[in-house]
């Protein structure tokens, strides 16, 4: 029989304490300066900054001398700069300077402020790793190809589970349904078989469908036909990092819809998305309408992601009915499940 700890653990929550030894994707590249910011992951707040280099740094925000949010404070000669009393930090966490104390004097030995494993960049996102992680930083290739043209969807937080956001990006099945405003309405109800391929932490999925282009201009031209053919690609990293590649076989062209989740606390996840395109000719009306339509996507997900009871997935596959229209979402599970047995003694 199952033991309560067992049970306990099958079920990814935000806070779950395997997601301690994940990166996660916390800010954006451009939101960091030398100006402090503030992130919430996994119920803990941490201030990021860069110094007059340019380098990134993170650390608790919480001063060891009386608490309080360093977030609150300043960067100062690239040092961070506590705003209660003035006590200078460096990128380690290691005390520099005490004002009240003088310029010559002993700093206590325990004057340091605590700082996770590690912070990292990529693809313009800065990802946070409390603890050593057992998984990489994902990358996305197209943002290193200057063919791309690169548009950031508004980050919004919104009531949901992060592990039930990626099971949704994930699921095919429910696009004709929730996606009728959008482009889901053309979209047929069947799935039909495909085939999930494991890498690591990870895994992906590639279909080739016939699609109805209303975006490419070749057809009102009459130069290709309404119907053509386009490439999905489909990569999930553990824990919450995911892709979607399109690729436009008949039209030419890639459209890259990155979707990364950061579990801020028990009941919230702070949602990222970033488009990238090289089909736009460098269009930026283009891509603009083109972030709208996505905002508009994912809008109409959070209806329903936003309302649920249940925050939370099962790893166990017992816990739930899944159907082979499942397969890419099961095998995130799996992962999942994999990522808890890796980080519990």
């Amino acid at each position: 029989m199952r033991s309560m700890a067992e049970s306990v653990s099958s079920e990814l929550t935000n806070l779950h304490p395997a997601l301690r030894r994940c990166w996660h994707p916390v800010a954006r590249s451009s939101e960091v300066g030398q100006e402090p910011l503030r992130a919430v992951l996994l119920n803990q707040a941490y201030v990021l900054w860069r110094d007059p280099e340019g380098v990134l740094h993170g650390l608790i925000d919480e001063c060891p001398h009386r608490r309080a949010p360093l977030s609150l404070g300043c960067v100062n000669g690239g040092l961070l700069q506590c705003g209660y009393h003035g006590w200078k930090f460096d990128g380690e966490g290691v005390c520099k300077e005490i004002p009240a104390l003088g310029p010559d004097s002993a700093i206590p030995s325990r004057a340091h402020a605590r700082a996770p494993f590690g912070v990292e960049e990529s693809h313009g996102m800065v990802f946070l790793a409390p603890e050593e992680p057992v998984n990489q930083v994902p990358m996305i290739p197209e943002a290193d190809d200057a063919s791309f043209m690169w548009g950031d969807l508004p980050a919004v937080t919104t009531r949901g589970s992060a592990a039930l956001l990626a099971d949704n990006f994930l699921d095919v099945a429910h696009f004709p349904f929730v996606h009728a405003g959008t482009f889901g309405a053309e979209e047929v109800h069947l799935v039909e078989p495909y085939e999930v391929v494991r890498e690591g932490l990870g895994h992906y999925v590639e279909v080739t469908h016939d699609f109805a282009n209303r975006e490419d201009p070749g057809v009102g031209e009459g130069i290709r036909p309404l119907i053509q053919k386009r490439r999905l690609t489909y990569r999930y990293t553990a824990p919450f990092h995911l892709s979607l590649r399109i690729e436009f076989l008949d039209a030419g062209g890639v459209n890259t819809i990155g979707f990364f989740l950061c579990p801020e606390d028990a009941e919230t996840t702070r949602v990222y998305s970033t488009l990238w395109r090289n089909d736009l000719d460098g269009d930026q009306a283009r891509l603009d309408e083109a972030v709208a339509f996505e905002v508009a996507v994912i809008e109409e997900d959070l209806i329903i992601q936003s309302r649920y009871g249940v925050l939370s997935v099962s790893t166990d596959p017992t816990k739930e009915i899944h159907t082979r229209a499942d397969k890419s979402s099961l095998e995130m599970r799996r992962i999942l499940a994999d990522v808890i047995a890796m980080t519990t003694p």
